[in-house]
């Protein structure tokens, strides 16, 4: 028996929205209507007879912050945004309603038609009732030849929304300023209080804490706040991955290699601040040139290192540990703009927005001076400077700008090529390296044959 043509749900729609009561007045009487609206109207925004007095008219767009020495007002602007952010978390879904409507698909996967969709919808509770509508139908609708869509897309849809929407009243509670961003101590306050809910934390020590919240902190600051205004926009927040890969310490399950991957696992939070520790020889909770000189392979440039210290926070001539952090965050994440931004300024000496030759010159002669103490033949500047160049290819041909970097998606390369000699040796050997990888590759298929 052939199956039933469902009705197109573009058709239920339309029907839908017909109007079906229809204006038996006559044109004159429209006409008489549309005049005097037209009238109204336009006296009111001439102003009348009252018209030096129109401004009254406006409505209030700008409302005062409270002075600081306004406490209370402070006080009643924040009880106020609380009890706001309090009614808007209890009009979502919360987790025992998510579970109880969430799809138990065994099999092929369950569809359903824009009928039984509305009908859903109208049965569902005053919660659930603004995902029932044609948009979220519409962006969920791909290639399905009878205009249905997955039962289980749908409900993902719904989880990903009630997600961000409570993470964003979550993180407003902490937005002291009500502005819509967090300050540094904000975000602090925020993670210091996440630490008990996440259970891959459970092992740190509270005495850790303070380290981790600074170590957590610095990634979102440093690839979020580009400018250095201190404070970076929720909405910002949300939309990165960051926050993805900081609630993923709720999984009890972690793979051992997810944990080594995430910036903010305890493994990982461990093995930087414990790499600060090593650094630091002298035990004074800094770090001197001359001990972050050893720092990874001990192969970055000495006039490199000369340029951090010039231009990034010291205390008498020493790196924090938070200054550490921004460092290795650009270190470890070449290939990302923010990484290159940092870099960018320290090979950029003059602040000319642009390096040119003498830039490359200047930083490419002490990888030359690292070659002749390892013994080696120092390799020409003009062969590398044309290769630069080319892999580049900025649009000014003497000049290459960050943008210039970024659009190449060559900086990691440019950058290690000046700035460490075993990122330089890397791409130097790059075709043996990768010959020694095929010809391991196929030792092990012979191995296993």
């Amino acid at each position: 028996m052939a199956k039933e043509q469902q009705p197109h749900w573009s058709d239920i729609l339309k029907r839908r929205l017909a109007n079906p009561k229809k204006d038996e007045r006559s044109d004159e009487e429209k006409k008489a209507e549309e005049t005097e609206l037209f009238t109204k109207y336009y006296t009111e925004w001439k102003g009348g007879k009252d018209k030096d007095k129109s401004y009254k008219n406006i409505p209030r767009f700008y409302y005062r912050l409270p002075a600081e020495d306004e406490i209370l007002l402070q006080k009643l602007r924040e009880e106020s945004r609380a009890v706001f952010l309090q009614r808007k978390s209890r009009e979502l879904l919360d987790n025992e309603e998510l579970q109880h409507e969430s799809p138990h698909c065994i099999g092929e996967e369950a569809m359903i038609s824009y009928e039984a969709y509305l009908q859903v919808g109208e049965r569902a509770g005053p919660k659930c009732k603004k995902f029932f509508t044609a948009r979220v139908y519409a962006k969920l609708l791909h290639n399905d030849p009878y205009g249905r869509i997955s039962i289980m897309q749908f409900f993902n849809y719904v989880m990903r929304k009630v997600w961000l929407h409570q993470t964003r009243i979550g993180l407003s509670l902490y937005d002291v300023a009500g502005q819509g961003y967090l300050r540094e101590s904000d975000l602090e306050n925020y993670i210091l209080e996440l630490i008990p809910t996440l259970p891959q934390l459970d092992g740190l020590e509270k005495s850790f804490y303070s380290f981790y919240v600074c170590t957590a902190v610095r990634k979102f600051f440093f690839f979020l706040d580009p400018l250095r205004t201190g404070k970076i926009k929720i909405q910002d927040i949300l939309a990165c991955s960051f926050l993805d890969d900081l609630l993923e310490l709720r999984d009890e399950e972690l793979s051992k290699e997810s944990q080594e991957s995430n910036w903010f696992s305890a493994p990982s939070a461990l093995r930087v601040y414990g790499q600060y520790l090593n650094l630091d020889k002298d035990h004074n909770g800094m770090l001197s040139k001359e001990e972050l000189s050893r720092y990874g392979t001990a192969t970055l440039t000495s006039v490199f290192l000369d340029r951090v210290f010039q231009e990034y926070l010291t205390y008498d001539g020493e790196m924090d540990y938070k200054t550490y952090l921004d460092f290795v965050l650009a270190l470890e994440n070449r290939k990302e703009p923010a990484a290159l931004q940092y870099i960018f300024k320290l090979l950029d000496m003059e602040n000319q927005g642009y390096l040119n030759v003498f830039s490359l010159n200047y930083f490419f002669r002490a990888i030359q001076e690292q070659m002749k103490l390892h013994g080696q033949e120092p390799v020409s500047f003009q062969d590398v400077k044309d290769e630069i160049f080319d892999m580049v290819k900025p649009k000014d041909p003497y000049k290459i700008t960050l943008q210039d970097l970024v659009n190449s998606c060559q900086g990691d390369t440019v950058t290690s090529i000046l700035i460490d000699l075993n990122g330089f040796w890397t791409y130097e050997n790059r075709e043996v390296l990768v010959a020694n990888d095929n010809d391991n590759s196929n030792t092990a298929d012979l191995d296993d044959t």
